[in-house]
């Protein structure tokens, strides 16, 4: 771990700890984070060079609640392994088991309990393993309603990868998720949504979105980090691309959101950079 990589770590959690809140108030933290899949053609950047400087990289953040996108079996169990305070839910989405990329969910066993969980296919038919509208490839969203010990206070945590190819499949996914979030709630718990969702801000899926939830960049008190969450393995002439993303209820305040770029032997750890938000959940909600 190089210099930079360790001061970047502190700067963080003086960044969230700059504000306080009430004794009465809920403070979490999460992450979402594509971890890119295993693929040998990566070269410098496969999976086996970098998979010890990523989950060494969770745990200096040490979320709440963290979701991964893109992740094979074997490196979600790689992840299961390493983070031992942690555990998780998800499937693989091409067989609802271990067969294919997860949106795995992995959350503090001492702060968190899962009361209720599930994955749902981004598709006409989204009890079942299948291939929604114009996508090219089976899509899913892991949801997990998590009880914290301490106050009891639920929230429903979403974590998705939408089709990067599919325009109908991305607008018609959030029709399904806000669906789904009226129905896992009832609205009588807050939510959060993240994910690569693989459109930019100003596209119809976002502006959908914004109708329901809130953008945790706009709302946040501090944003930290570049604007884009994609950078492909570049370390030069990066495009300023966001199709990663953290959403949630209107009733949270939003502290924080850092677009976490670190490097690691001036290499980065995946092809995206993890985004950490904190939020407070007031009590009276």
């Amino acid at each position: 771990m190089n210099m930079s990589y360790f001061i970047r770590g502190i700067l963080l959690f003086t960044v969230l700890g700059m504000f306080s809140c009430s004794s009465n108030d809920t403070t979490f933290t999460v992450m979402t984070y594509n971890i890119r899949y295993d693929n040998l053609a990566d070269g410098i950047n496969k999976w086996d060079n970098r998979k010890d400087e990523l989950y060494k990289q969770v745990l200096k953040y040490s979320p709440d609640i963290l979701g991964t996108q893109e992740g094979l079996n074997h490196q979600i169990t790689f992840l299961d392994k390493s983070l031992s305070s942690y555990k998780r839910i998800g499937v693989g989405r091409e067989d609802g088991r271990t067969k294919g990329e997860y949106c795995a969910i992995f959350y503090d066993t001492l702060k968190h309990k899962v009361v209720k969980e599930g994955t749902f296919w981004l598709s006409e038919k989204p009890e079942e393993v299948s291939v929604g509208w114009d996508a090219a490839l089976e899509r899913i969203c892991t949801y997990g309603v998590f009880e914290n010990h301490n106050t009891k206070k639920k929230i429903l945590i979403m974590n998705a990868h939408f089709d990067h190819l599919g325009k109908k499949c991305r607008v018609e996914s959030v029709k399904l998720i806000e669906n789904k979030i009226k129905k896992l709630t009832n609205n009588k718990i807050p939510v959060v949504l993240m994910g690569d969702l693989n459109v930019l801000p100003f596209e119809e899926p976002i502006l959908m979105l914004n109708k329901f939830l809130r953008d945790s960049k706009k709302e946040a008190t501090i944003v930290k980090g570049t604007e884009g969450t994609f950078n492909g393995f570049k370390i030069d002439n990066i495009e300023e691309k966001r199709i990663d993303y953290v959403f949630g209820s209107p009733s949270f305040k939003t502290k924080s959101y850092i677009t976490i770029n670190d490097m690691c032997n001036e290499k980065y750890i995946s092809d995206h950079f993890p985004i950490i938000v904190e939020y407070v959940l007031k009590q009276n909600h």
